[in-house]
């Protein structure tokens, strides 16, 4: 019989019932500032000279929010906001954990910088062409991703920062840059099939798309469903866009060919976020999985690390050299992963955050030697150190930092995975990332005594050099100098994120509170 049209309908048990507080907002408004100004640039386009006054405000909102988002994470533990009202996992979930807001955090810092770098190195064409409303959708799409907790939604926060990357890799539409493009997109779209069909199959097997809900049922399910197959295609899918090997040859056949400010925004974000997808899906989707491909996980590290420093020892295009060395250092990541323990996380994301920094200011670096040389080439390039002695000075720096050599920022993860590698017994691990380190100190050495050092008749400058440049290089040097003398906080914050990662509990507790069920 049916129930009395002025029944009341208790709604507690599917919907939200209490509003949204303000302060809650925090954990969209990364993603959200992006669109709307991004939206807000498009009904602008026919102005391109107020472009720039438009997205670096923007971005600015990003950076700020994400940095009270770490400190509201680091105080209260994971934050959640659904959309619609509905109750987790009927909602779609945003939900902000340690490991999500650190990398958005870094990954706003550098949008920042490169945006303000921009000013002055995108022409007006590059702005009709619609260089910082790609920017905007980018950022919508990286951040979107390190911040949801949905995996179709990173799905689709993938999808939207790859179709932004596609705009701006042809941006000039230059021969180059259309042959980099085509390669980047084919097997990127490769990627993110196997990322959408491994999707499928997991609702298929799960019923829920909700990370927090997979991540307390996979324990049930485990003696029933194939999850070793779906860990095995998420690695696969994840590994691609990493840049991972073998599945890595896109990435060197690409980066090198568009504006140097846009390849410093892929080499410092776009493999870091196949990384952070492959730390959720693993470590926190998959444990028992992922101990079972360790093996696999650790001779691929070994593989991309080695593959890459190699290739950066074989180029002599300096934009090239930094793509290898992009490579490389996924490698360095992955080890943490193969490792599985809490050390060999944390050191995986600080190596994460210290990668996104300091590979930007690497790309960075090679437009500021082109600014003043007129090529990339280290054929052509000599003497630069009696043209612009505190260039010299801040390439010096960096080339410390992507050494693992003191006072750079990349000396204290690489000590947390050898460390971390030989008290699991993983010799291997440990003995690549010295080899690998060891070998980039040669090819970069070899960059700086090149590109600085050596005596050669190329030292005129092309073009007045500006000091706009170096001053935003030097933001990027700062905190790569200050990570390396002072890594506690972020060691500590990587501490957290791979605690949050092995034992998820805050985070269901969070998505689900009082262990509500659906």
């Amino acid at each position: 019989m049916a129930s009395p049209a002025d029944a009341p309908i208790d709604y507690a048990a599917a919907m939200v019932t209490a509003p949204t507080s303000a302060a809650d907002w925090i954990v969209v408004a990364p993603v959200l500032a992006p669109i709307l100004l991004g939206a807000v640039l498009l009904m602008v386009r026919h102005k391109p000279v107020l472009h720039p006054w438009i997205a670096l405000p923007g971005l600015a909102i990003v950076l700020a929010s994400t940095v009270a988002l770490v400190a509201r994470v680091a105080a209260e533990g994971p934050l959640v906001m659904t959309m619609g009202g509905w109750l987790p996992p009927f909602g779609i979930s945003f939900a902000a954990d340690m490991l999500g807001s650190v990398l958005a955090m870094t990954a706003a810092f550098v949008a920042l910088v490169c945006a303000a770098v921009a000013v002055r190195d995108i022409d007006t064409t590059g702005r009709r062409y619609g260089f910082y409303p790609f920017v905007m959708l980018l950022m919508a799409g990286v951040e979107g991703s390190f911040l949801t907790g949905d995996i179709f939604n990173l799905y689709v926060w993938f999808e939207v920062f790859l179709i932004s990357s596609f705009g701006l890799i042809v941006l000039g539409s230059e021969r180059s840059q259309l042959d980099g493009a085509t390669k980047y997109a084919v097997l990127n779209l490769v990627a993110t099939t196997l990322f959408l069909i491994g999707t499928g199959y997991l609702y298929g097997i799960f019923g829920t798309l909700n990370m927090a809900d997979i991540a307390r049922k996979a324990p049930g399910l485990r003696e029933t469903a194939p999850l070793m197959t779906l860990a095995t295609i998420y690695l696969l899918a994840f590994g691609m866009k990493a840049a991972a090997f073998p599945v890595n040859f896109w990435l060197p056949a690409s980066y090198h060919t568009p504006r140097i400010v846009v390849a410093a925004l892929f080499g410092g974000l776009l493999t870091k976020v196949g990384i952070y997808a492959l730390l959720r899906t693993q470590v926190m989707f998959f444990p028992v999985e992922r101990a079972v491909l360790s093996d696999v996980i650790a001779w691929v590290a070994v593989a991309t690390m080695m593959l890459g420093v190699l290739g950066a020892l074989a180029q002599s295009d300096i934009r090239r050299v930094l793509g290898f060395l992009v490579i490389s250092g996924i490698g360095v990541m992955l080890a943490g992963l193969a490792l599985g323990t809490p050390a060999g996380i944390s050191g995986a994301v600080v190596y994460a955050v210290h990668s996104i920094i300091v590979m930007t200011a690497l790309y960075l670096l090679a437009g500021e030697i082109a600014e003043r040389t007129g090529g990339y080439s280290l054929h052509d390039v000599a003497g630069l150190y009696r043209v612009s002695p505190a260039l010299a000075a801040a390439a010096l720096l960096l080339v410390l930092s992507v050494a693992g050599l003191p006072p750079g920022s990349g000396l204290w993860p690489k000590v947390m995975l050898v460390r971390a590698s030989l008290e699991e017994g993983a010799g291997m691990l440990a003995f690549a990332i010295l080899a690998s380190g060891f070998l980039i100190t040669i090819a970069m050495g070899r960059m700086f005594a090149l590109v600085f050092w050596r005596e050669g008749e190329n030292l005129a400058v092309t073009r007045e050099a500006r000091r706009e440049g170096l001053l935003l290089l030097a933001v990027l040097v700062a905190p790569a100098i200050a990570i390396g003398l002072w890594p506690q906080p972020l060691i500590a914050l990587g501490d957290a994120a791979a605690a949050g990662l092995l034992d998820p509990s805050s985070y269901l507790g969070a998505v689900f509170p009082q262990g509500a069920q659906p």
